[in-house]
């Protein structure tokens, strides 16, 4: 399995009503968090390898992983990179690339983003790619349109009249020599990357069939506090 880089750095402003003194990645889920589920998710679908790109209350994120050190995760390599500034996305990824050498092929995936499965399917094909998850209502995400070979042509922007599709699910595969010419400025992979690769007819599209969701607004955290309370009985 690929190294998992985690995008962890975000401010998580529209969750402060409901998580108050720790980052969006530590949201109180039961008795636990949701890094730990996120962190025991990644686990059992095959990930050993991770690097965590931090910034805001990175100390709190980098206290949680040293105590996971151990036991079931004593196989696992766990490193982190804090932002001295906001680098967005893309530029999150690229900075990691420059600060830590990275070569070949790697996964990216948002903090905040749960995929019950997804890692296994897009270790398989070649970068770049995203997952992609269809749902009955797309106009919270927007909307990927792809060809029958799998090849991403257009990204449609989020709007209340949109319905049923795919959307981008939050898991990407790429390569690092993508971020070699970076020139040190803040930019975002959804905006400016995975664009710039739809208008080269370079991105694939990764079909993937699982639970998802995004916790990044106070809703969806209960949500899935409530989903895991429930046993995880229902697709989410």
């Amino acid at each position: 399995m690929l190294k998992l880089l985690v995008l962890a750095g975000g401010f998580g402003t529209r969750l402060r009503s409901a998580v108050v003194n720790v980052p969006k990645a530590l949201a109180p889920i039961g008795t636990t968090s949701f890094l730990q589920l996120q962190l025991e998710n990644w686990y059992d679908q095959g990930v050993r390898d991770y690097i965590f790109l931090l910034h805001h209350q990175a100390d709190q994120i980098i206290s949680f992983l040293e105590a996971q050190q151990k036991g079931k995760y004593l196989n696992c390599t766990m490193d982190w990179l804090i932002e001295a500034v906001p680098m967005d996305t893309g530029g999150a990824v690229a900075n990691a690339v420059r600060q830590l050498n990275l070569c070949g092929d790697f996964l990216v995936i948002n903090v905040d983003t749960w995929l019950g499965n997804g890692m296994a399917e897009i270790n398989l094909i070649p970068a770049p790619a995203i997952a992609v998850k269809q749902l009955p209502d797309v106009s919270r995400y927007g909307k990927v349109n792809f060809d029958s070979d799998g090849r991403i042509i257009q990204f449609v922007e989020k709007s209340p009249l949109l319905s049923e599709g795919w959307i981008n699910a939050g898991l990407y595969r790429l390569s690092a020599d993508t971020f070699y010419s970076w020139d040190g400025q803040p930019f975002s992979l959804e905006r400016d990357l995975l664009t710039k690769m739809v208008r080269d007819s370079s991105l694939q599209a990764m079909p993937i069939n699982a639970d998802f969701i995004d916790i990044g607004i106070p809703e969806d955290l209960l949500r899935f506090r409530a989903w895991i309370a429930g046993g995880r009985q229902v697709q989410l």
